[in-house]
Parts: C-alpha cells; structure tokens; sequence
C-alpha cells in the first residue's frame, strides 16, 4: 500500500466523522430563518481550509451569504488549479420521505444519507481532504491552488457574478475543477462540458373572497383548484412538448458528433427503470431518447402545487386560491429572462374565465 492510500485508510473514520458535522449544519440558502446556518457553514469551511494548511483563507461577505476563499500558491512552474464547490442546500420537505432525519446523517449500504451530502458538502470536503492529505504526507501540493466555495448555489448564484468581476486577478487560474455534477456510472468518469440552466416562477390563482362551504355553494361557484388543473394542462401537449409560444425558438439542436457520442454511452433503460423503480421512461418529450432529453433539451416543470384542505380526513370547502411553482431546465441559446416572459403570457393569457391571476418571477 501506497504511503498516501495508507494515511486515507487510518483518517477514514476520523474524515467521516468531520463529514457528518459538515452535514448536520443545515445550511439552507432559499430559507431566510437558516441565515445564521449558513453562515456557520461557511465558517466551518474556513476553519477546516486553514487547518489543513491553505492560505489567504477569508469569508468574503455579498448581499447575500458569503464566499469562503484560500490558495496555496508556492509552485512557480506549476499551473493553477480553481476548485469551484458550495456549502449551501436545498430544503428538505416532505419531511415524511426521509427514513431518517435530513441533518442526522446515516450511514446505510455503504452510503451516508444526509441533505448535502452529494450536492454539494461531500464533494467539496474531498478537495479538502485530498489536499490535506498531500501537505501532511509531502508539506507541498504538485499545483497552485485555490478555492472558492459559494453559499447560494442552490437558488441561482445570484452574488456570485459580481464577485467573480470584483475579484479577476485572485481568481486567475489555468483550470476550473466543479465537483457538483455526475459520472455516468460506477467507474465510468465523466467530462462535464455543458450543464442545463435555470429560470423559475410561480403563480396564484383566486376565485372569491374566501373559502365556501361545498354544501352551500358547490356546482355554482369556481374551485380555484379546478381552474388550477385546468390551466396546468395547457403547459404541455399530449406528446409531451412544452405548449408555450417561443419557448424553443432559441434552443441549438445537437450536433450529429453529439448524438453520435450520446449513443456510444451505452445507457441501459432496464437498468435506470429498475433503479427508479418506474415501468416506463415516458416523461418530456417523446421524440427523444432518454439521453437527449435529460442533457440537451429545455423543460418546463410543476414542483409544488397546493390549495384547499391539506389535513388529515375531509372538510367540504371550496378553495379560493391554489398555487403552483415552476421550474424550467433551459439549454444552449435560451435565455431565462425570456422565458419567464413567454410562461407568464401564455399563463395570463389562458387564465380560465371566474379568476384572477398573480404571476411572480
């Protein structure tokens, strides 16, 4: 055994312990009651750079939640290397899929179930470790070498630009390293080269003033919920393509180079379906093979819907609002601005007749 791969063996479980503190901070970047959260992250990336021997290292405030940066920058012939990562989360409902607690991680078959612990604390605690692992064993690192670890990845980056701009000549590099995306498969790495974006909104549709009694009111007056339905399913055409106006005037098809690729991956549809535990693949458009849809093609997603009674048994009301969110995954060319534009219309402009609208961006 390797000097290095015998000094990762003897921290195993001294590395999987610090791992798991990382992973109880519930950092939650959308929910504003999880700011202090947040900020404890972000102070415990710091610590944990400048314990293993980074330099420089500083949590850089924004608007937002703050930036933690360090570098090690002693190879004068050597290129620069960029690890890109967040310690920011996404929330956790519905609490009751969880088998155990999203902030009490748990290791089962080999695998630790906590939120973050693949998006995006885990991959960034392994640059960490990697590098500490070099400068303990070696006291040098083969590159210069710095980081930058964001707390808003999980709502959009939106500080994360202006940092960049403010900050050009720290943040030079030979090489950007972002370990927040998959492999195609156990042993199979991937080179990353295009992600899809991002554009989201949600809306509220209301009928009357207030709820109504169904027994009084019911079969004379709109249900906000039905009228939910009914504008919901004007977004997609039986084929599964997004029935918004525009919405793909912009998207680049791939190339034939592309596709060839795509199909030389080899995916095995058996293999996923079995693993999702779903019979069929039929979602987005049908046209397309799995791949192509999941990499190159934009969507247009329902990821909440609510209104009326959500309790246990029945109550006999008549909701006057229902809600829904929306999130589109966008691809080459398309811009998210627009598309927000084109939903909202289409949204206004096929509001059923009995409501009224409000569209938030």
């Amino acid at each position: 055994m390797s000097q290095l791969s015998e000094f990762v063996s003897k921290q195993h479980e001294h590395n999987v312990e610090e791992l798991k503190e990382l992973l109880r901070i519930p950092s939650i970047s959308s929910l504003s009651e999880h700011k202090q959260d947040i900020q404890k992250a972000a102070s415990w990336i710091a610590h944990k750079l400048e314990e293993i021997g980074m330099e420089h290292v500083e949590i850089v405030q924004t608007k937002g939640h703050p930036i933690v940066y360090a570098d090690w920058l002693h190879q004068e012939n050597a290129p620069t290397v960029l690890v890109y990562g967040h310690y920011d989360v996404q929330p956790v409902d519905p609490l009751h899929l969880w088998e155990t607690p999203p902030f009490e991680p748990d290791i089962r078959d080999e695998k630790i179930y906590a939120r973050g612990a693949t998006d995006d604390k885990g991959q960034t605690f392994l640059h960490i470790k990697a590098v500490e692992a070099l400068l303990k064993l070696e006291n040098k690192l083969p590159v210069n070498l710095k980081f930058c670890i964001e707390g808003e990845e999980e709502i959009g980056s939106p500080h994360l630009p202006q940092f960049l701009a403010d900050n050009k000549e720290k943040l030079a590099c030979d090489v950007v390293i972002i370990s927040d995306s998959d492999m195609w498969d156990r042993g199979v790495p991937a080179i990353t080269y295009s992600l899809r974006g991002l554009a989201a909104l949600e809306f509220s549709l209301k009928t009357a003033n207030t709820d109504l009694h169904s027994g009084m009111f019911g079969g004379g007056v709109q249900n906000a919920n039905h009228l939910l339905v009914k504008l919901l399913s004007t977004l997609h055409d039986e084929n599964g393509k997004v029935n918004i106006e525009g919405f793909y005037d912009d998207v680049l098809d791939l190339t034939d180079f592309e596709k060839e690729q795509i199909k030389a991956l080899g995916f095995d549809e058996e293999k996923l379906k079995k693993q999702l535990g779903l019979t069929e693949l039929t979602g987005g458009e049908n046209n397309y093979p799995y791949p192509e849809k999941i990499s190159s093609r934009p969507t247009l997603e329902l990821n909440g819907l609510w209104g009326g009674f959500q309790g246990e048994g029945t109550k006999t009301v008549i909701p006057n609002e229902a809600h829904a969110k929306i999130t589109c995954r966008l691809v080459n060319n398309q811009n998210p601005e627009k598309i927000q534009g084109l939903i909202k219309k289409h949204l206004e402009e096929h509001a059923p007749k009995g409501c009224t609208i409000k569209v938030t961006l």
